[in-house]
């Protein structure tokens, strides 16, 4: 797939026009406080495993509505005294995994805590911490569930499990509270974008090719998945694309990145048919702190960066935590 989106001195001015609702701060100030009123309750058990140099914690802490979430802890074997952190969130469809699958961070001297995805890790990457909540009728996948309010919407609950899994991670004896990253890819990304709008006091974030940005160009430009899946749902039911986007802007990671008050390090890939590159500019070009870059790769799709980006991330979050 050749480019398919704005010239690039074009995405580097670009803004979205998703409009923000004027109760944006109250909706996730409540949402964030009814979930606070259950106890975090972060338990760290430790794992026997055949590798040498990482020590790991299966981990389980009260996310949105006190339910369970389940994440990795991994820390360089060597550790005895607070670290800079890493806290990761995974891609559409994914889950935590298994824990020596999550080695790159602890290897350079960071901890590391991988949040599984409540409901997901059954296309890949097995996860095992279920939804709870119900929700209206929805198209398969994660996109429409519960999308006929922003009350019952399925990324409120995720978006709300990404800051207790910072609440959580902070928590361990061996992790610096006033250093600490969120980081992800797709899916990932865009939780990283919704968490460092409402953490206010992260380190550093870094999003790659983050999804969950700028839905009413999103929906319109791309016909592949998971974004289709809201054009399905709206294509059964009819009439209710005003509803639909009022929804989605209470999860627009171009609202959440208008709050951003951490160093970021965007990446982008211009052939990205899943996450067109300006959703993504739209949610950069938002970000609001002075010390922000984007990486971009020219002849990608949605793979990015990938190891490049990596390495990047590896040079670039040192000097921030």
């Amino acid at each position: 797939m050749a480019l398919f989106d704005l010239p690039l001195d074009e995405l580097r001015e670009y803004r979205s026009a998703s409009a923000e609702p004027e109760d944006f701060d109250t909706f996730w100030a409540k949402t964030l406080q009814e979930t606070r009123e259950h106890d975090l309750d972060a338990r760290f058990e430790p794992v026997e495993t055949p590798l040498k140099t990482v020590k790991v914690y299966d981990v389980t802490f009260a996310g949105f509505g006190g339910h369970p979430v389940k994440g990795w802890l991994t820390l360089p074997a060597w550790a005895s005294s607070a670290l800079p952190t890493v806290v990761e969130f995974v891609g559409y469809g994914g889950g935590r995994g298994l824990s020596h699958t999550h080695l790159l961070w602890a290897s350079a001297g960071f901890a590391h805590f991988v949040m599984d995805t409540r409901g997901q890790g059954s296309a890949w990457g097995g996860g095992e911490t279920p939804d709870p909540v119900g929700s209206a009728p929805a198209y398969p996948g994660y996109m429409t569930r519960g999308i006929d309010a922003p009350e019952n919407y399925y990324y409120r609950r995720v978006f709300t499990d990404g800051v207790r899994a910072v609440e959580a991670a902070r928590s361990h004896p061996l992790v610096d509270a006033e250093r600490v990253a969120a980081v992800g890819g797709s899916q990932g990304g865009g939780i990283t974008i919704a968490v460092g709008g409402l953490v206010p006091d992260l380190a550093a974030i870094a999003p790659d090719v983050p999804f969950l940005c700028d839905f009413p160009r999103a929906t319109t430009l791309t016909d592949r998945h998971p974004y289709r899946e809201i054009g399905n749902y709206l294509k059964t039911h009819r009439g209710r694309t005003e509803d639909v986007l009022r929804t989605l802007s209470y999860f627009d990671g171009v609202h959440f990145a208008a709050r951003g008050r951490a160093p970021a390090l965007f990446s982008v890939a211009l052939e990205d048919q899943t996450c067109p590159p300006s959703t993504i500019f739209a949610a950069f070009n938002a970000w609001d702190h002075e010390d922000k870059t984007i990486e971009v790769y020219d002849f990608n799709d949605h793979e990015g960066g990938g190891p490049y980006q990596e390495a990047a991330k590896l040079s670039w979050l040192p000097a921030r935590l």
